[in-house]
């Protein structure tokens, strides 16, 4: 245990600039492009064309029905067989945003469908159009009602990026992967990193529980308690 302080603490400083220069950005704006394009689709197949419904549903099979780590071998690995080769971080971004948007899809389909008609037909009634009610009065009640899965799915996400490191992206686990190469200690390094990643997710937790509280004050009582 005495030889394992001393590698931990002469790593922990790779390891966090890792964390910061690549899984948190790539946490961050994976999750807000996937979150606009899960918009997207959402109201697609709420409200758009039946040829428009039939892709975004053929998109979101796919998604879903194939693992992650596929997605990002088919983009990284499998697209310079097309001509088309991408950077590593650049081919993350796609693939994780590609899977966050699909599963962020359903949330926000299952929030949108919540809001019951009477919403609608009270906004109409005075005198709100399409875009209005649903910006005014459906998405401010269905927020309520995507956000404790859409926190979760945020959290899930900052463990997903550990995926990156078999496409090359020197984020937290590839950096922790690249000192075992050089010290032989897969066990110290991995607990450590493993540590790095709890930490995150205990954070983000506590901030996904105030904000549960936070929205819980305009729900009923057993919203309250949770």
């Amino acid at each position: 245990m005495a030889d394992w302080l001393p590698l931990m603490w002469a790593s922990l400083v790779p390891l966090l600039q890792a964390t910061v220069t690549f899984t948190i950005p790539l946490t961050l704006i994976t999750f807000t492009l996937g979150l606009a394009l899960g918009l997207l689709c959402a109201v697609i197949r709420l409200f758009g064309p039946r040829a428009l419904v039939w892709i975004v549903r053929f998109y979101v099979w796919v998604i879903r029905g194939t693992p992650l780590l596929v997605q990002l071998f088919l983009i990284f690995y499998g697209l310079p067989s097309l001509g088309i080769t991408l950077d590593a971080f650049v081919a993350g971004l796609i693939g994780f945003t590609l899977n966050v948007g699909a599963y962020t899809s359903e949330i926000l389909r299952a929030a949108l469908s919540s809001v019951s008609k009477g919403q609608w037909e009270a906004s109409y009634s005075i005198g709100m159009n399409w875009r209005q009610t649903m910006t005014r009065t459906i998405v401010p009640q269905a927020s309520r009602v995507a956000v404790p899965p859409l926190s979760n799915s945020f959290i899930s996400l900052v463990k997903d990026t550990s995926l990156a490191a078999a496409i090359t992206v020197p984020e937290l686990f590839q950096a922790a992967q690249r000192i075992v190469a050089t010290t032989y200690e897969p066990l110290v390094l991995y607990v450590e990193a493993a540590l790095i990643y709890l930490a995150l997710c205990s954070v983000l937790s506590a901030l996904q529980g105030r904000l549960e509280r936070r929205l819980g004050q305009y729900g009923g009582f057993l919203e309250e308690r949770t």
